[in-house]
């Protein structure tokens, strides 16, 4: 293939690499199955307690990790073979999703089950930013960065929406057991393929006691730079107060809007079917603007289309104005990782990636918050208030970090 059709088909180029292929295929496939269990593991909650407390609990138990972890797990992988890291992050919640199935299918399975997998699981999920997701941009190399990023990140919505609409529907039909033991199945498929990756990494003894040394010097790195800090602000509004609403879906769903867990299952999939296809533009060279303000733009749409879902009166309304914020959150993911990878130097990126880790890693606190929120006032203005308030917050921070 020549460079004038390398340019016109960038996505063909890309699938036609064999080491981002197998990381683009296992990251998609292990992202859905993690999304298929929050999904699962709130409707069993919801079930369980009538609570949309003890749901916006067990969600954020599986994300918290990322706070607690993420900045060690970004300094552990500069030293630590990524391609080990990636394939435990798949191989032990795979083991963890048979036990979970196990005991459904026995009839033992109780809420703190689910609560400790969450939390076991989600701390895998916490290397995926500094290890995988770092693999992706390094795979494709600098020149085809922004088209891989934008595939990756339209895989990843694609997943946010495949993975909850399976989770309705194999709750529905094949109860816990029969969902964990799909996403077991799943996971271990991806550990296999992940395994056989060629990858070539320069790793060095890990010395325990100098990572808090090696992410303040990080940190220290990011003050210099106004775009870094851009992402790593308007990142903990958006987990904060913006993503907080997947805590809610499944009371929006089957309380404020009375729908089945199936059709809960498909709200949950509007805004990433949104994301998947402004991803897919981007991808493939279409939707082209200026990075910090896609970035800065996205994360507001996405909270201006929150604040209408909540005041919507039909659910097929809210359904609509979830897809049309997804193209924000498109902008939004992709240019997250883009900027970080290409506003970094090589030996900091996984540690700036892991700071960024820890900002996504705050959406379990506004989880809780608008879990807290929905108990004194209801779902529906739990979300409005989160969402005005994050509007609120990204204005003020792209105003001040532009001055700068």
């Amino acid at each position: 293939m020549n460079s004038t059709e390398e340019r016109d088909h960038p996505v063909r180029e890309l699938l036609g690499v064999p080491d981002f292929l197998r990381l683009w295929l296992a990251g998609g496939a292990g992202n859905a199955m993690r999304w298929l269990e929050l999904l699962a593991s709130g409707l069993f909650a919801f079930e369980a307690t009538g609570s949309a407390f003890a749901v916006a609990g067990v969600v954020a138990i599986r994300q918290l990790p990322q706070f607690a972890f993420g900045a060690f797990a970004g300094a552990v992988s500069e030293a630590v073979n990524r391609k080990l890291i990636v394939v435990l992050a798949m191989l032990v919640p795979a083991v963890v999703s048979a036990v979970v199935a196990l005991l459904a299918a026995t009839g033992h399975l109780v809420l703190w089950h689910i609560a400790v997998a969450n939390l076991v699981s989600g701390i895998l999920w916490a290397t995926e930013m500094s290890t995988r997701r770092r693999m992706v941009g390094e795979v494709a190399g600098p020149h085809r960065i922004v088209n891989a990023i934008a595939l990756d990140s339209a895989t990843n919505a694609a997943t946010r929406m495949v993975g909850p609409l399976l989770g309705g529907v194999a709750f529905e039909w094949l109860g816990m057991q029969g969902a964990y033991a799909l996403t077991a199945l799943v996971q271990a498929g991806g550990a296999l393929a992940m395994s056989r990756l060629a990858h070539v990494q320069v790793t060095r003894r890990l010395a325990l006691a100098s990572l808090p040394a090696e992410i303040a010097e990080g940190l220290r790195f990011a003050r210099t730079r106004p775009t870094i800090v851009l992402v790593f602000g308007i990142t903990i509004v958006v987990n904060a107060f913006a993503f907080s609403y997947a805590g809610l879906i499944s009371p929006l769903g089957l309380g404020a809007f009375g729908v089945s867990p199936a059709l809960v299952g498909l709200l949950a999939a509007g805004e990433p079917l949104g994301a998947f296809l402004g991803g897919a533009l981007m991808a493939a060279g279409v939707l082209r603007v200026e990075r910090r303000l896609l970035f800065a733009g996205g994360a507001a749409l996405f909270l201006a289309a929150l604040i209408v879902m909540a005041l919507s009166p039909s659910y097929w309304l809210a359904l609509a104005v979830l897809i049309i914020g997804g193209f924000g959150t498109a902008g939004f993911s992709n240019m997250q990782t883009t900027l970080m990878l290409t506003e970094a130097p090589a030996g900091m990126r996984s540690r700036l990636m892991g700071i960024v880790t820890v900002c996504i890693g705050t959406g379990p606190l506004g989880v809780l918050a608008a879990g807290a929120l929905a108990r004194e006032i209801g779902p529906r203005d739990a979300v409005l208030v989160m969402a005005s308030l994050g509007l609120l917050a990204t204005t003020v921070l792209s105003a001040v970090l532009r001055r700068r």
